[in-house]
C-alpha cells in the first residue's frame, strides 16, 4: 500500500492572471487530499471515494466522460502516453479540500495520486515534472482550460509561506507569511466547476483574443496604454486587459508590504484586487460581494476578495493575528442573515 497526500490551495492575490502568464501569489490550505494506492499485476484500474460513484477502466482506454473520474483518467493518460512503467492499481481517495470552493480540490486529487503512483512504479518525475503533469491531465482529458498555477501550488507550496510563481518563467520564489497574519477563508456554499463553467472559458478565450488584437505574445505585456488603445474597438476586452495589467500591478505591491509587515497595504490591495474581478473582469456574484463586506465589517481584517475562477466559491480576508476565527464565524453569521445562505469557515481551522 501506497500513500500520498497533496494540500488544496488559496490565492492571496493574482487572480485569472496564471494563463495570461502573468504573476500569482497561492499558499497551501490545512485541508488536504489523501491517496492510498496498491498496485495491480494487469491494467485495470479501479479507484473509490466516499461519496461518489466508483471509477473503473482498463489503462491506454481513457476518454471523457465528465466525471470525477475524468481527475483520474487524466493523470494515468498522460503517464502512459509520456512513456511512464505504471500498471493497474486500485485506490482510495479521502479529501478534506470542498470541491467547488475556488480551492483546488481538483489539483490536490491529481498530485497526489502522482504522488502515490511515483512512490508505487518509481517514476522519475519530480516535483515540477508532476506539477505540469497533472496540469496536463486537468486540461487535455478533464477539458479544464486552467492555467498551471493551481498543480504548481498543491506540489509546492508548504503551511505558513507563500508562492510568488511568475508564470512566464515558470519561476517561483518562497515568501514567508508573518506571524502577525491570520487567513481567513469561507466558503460561501455556491460551488462552480471550471470545466462546465463555460464563463471562465470565455474570459480565457477574450484574454487571447485582446492580446491578437494589441499584437501580443500574452497579456503580460500589456500596459494601462494598450488598454486605452483597444477601448474604441471593444470596451469589453479593454477592462479584461486592465484586470490584468493592475492584477499584476498589485501582486508585486502586495509581495512587498507583506515583507514590510503592512497590513493595511496588503488589505487595501486586496480589496482592490476584488473590485476589479467584479468590475473589469465581471467574475463576481452578489453573494460574493456580500460575503466580502462581511468580512471587511470585522474587527482586525483587512481586505476581502473572492478567490478561484469566480461565479462562487471562497472569499480571502486577512487578519490579525488571535481574530481571525472570531472575525470569520461573525462574517459567516452575518452572511447567512443577509443571504440567507450558509458560509462554511475553511480557514482558520
Amino acid at each position: 500500500m501506497y500513500r500520498a497526500d497533496a494540500p488544496g490551495r488559496v490565492n492571496l492575490i493574482g487572480e485569472h492572471t496564471d494563463y495570461n502568464e502573468g504573476l500569482v501569489l497561492p499558499t497551501a490550505t490545512p485541508q488536504r487530499t489523501v491517496v492510498e494506492l496498491s498496485p495491480r499485476e494487469d491494467r485495470i484500474v479501479r479507484v473509490e471515494s466516499e461519496g461518489y460513484m466508483p471509477v473503473a477502466y482498463r489503462l491506454g482506454e481513457e476518454r471523457h466522460c465528465g466525471d470525477w473520474g475524468d481527475y483520474v483518467r487524466g493523470v494515468t493518460w498522460v503517464l502512459t502516453k509520456a512513456g511512464h512503467p505504471i500498471r493497474g492499481f486500485d485506490a482510495g481517495i479521502a479529501s478534506r479540500v470542498p470541491p467547488g470552493a475556488g480551492l483546488s480540490s481538483s489539483a490536490a486529487l491529481e498530485v497526489a495520486l502522482l504522488r502515490a503512483l511515483r512512490e508505487a512504479f518509481s517514476l522519475a518525475l519530480d516535483d515540477m515534472a508532476l506539477a505540469y503533469a497533472a496540469h496536463k491531465a486537468e486540461r487535455d482529458v478533464v477539458g479544464a482550460r486552467v492555467g498551471t498555477m493551481d498543480q504548481l501550488a498543491a506540489g509546492l507550496a508548504r503551511t505558513g509561506e507563500a508562492l510568488l510563481i511568475d508564470m512566464r518563467k515558470s519561476q517561483i520564489e518562497r515568501v514567508p507569511i508573518p506571524d502577525s497574519v491570520e487567513i481567513i477563508v469561507i466558503d460561501s456554499g455556491i460551488a462552480h466547476d471550471n470545466a462546465k463553467q463555460g464563463a471562465y472559458n470565455e474570459r480565457r478565450a477574450q484574454c487571447d483574443e485582446a492580446a491578437r488584437r494589441l499584437g501580443l505574445a500574452s497579456l503580460r505585456d500589456a500596459t494601462l496604454g494598450d488598454v486605452e488603445r483597444l477601448a474604441p474597438q471593444n470596451a469589453t476586452l479593454a477592462r479584461r486587459v486592465r484586470h490584468v495589467v493592475t492584477e499584476n500591478d498589485r501582486v508585486r505591491a502586495f509581495v512587498a508590504a507583506l515583507r514590510a509587515g503592512d497590513l493595511a497595504r496588503c488589505g487595501a490591495l486586496v480589496d482592490a484586487s476584488h473590485a476589479s474581478l467584479r468590475e473589469d473582469f465581471e467574475v463576481s456574484i452578489p453573494e460574493l460581494d456580500a460575503l466580502a463586506d462581511a468580512l471587511r465589517a470585522q474587527r482586525g481584517v483587512y481586505g476581502a476578495r473572492l478567490v478561484g475562477a469566480g461565479f462562487g466559491g471562497s472569499v480571502l480576508a486577512l487578519a490579525d493575528a488571535g481574530r481571525a476565527a472570531d472575525a470569520a464565524r461573525a462574517a459567516a453569521e452575518r452572511f447567512r442573515a443577509r443571504s440567507g445562505r450558509v458560509g462554511h469557515v475553511v480557514m482558520p481551522v
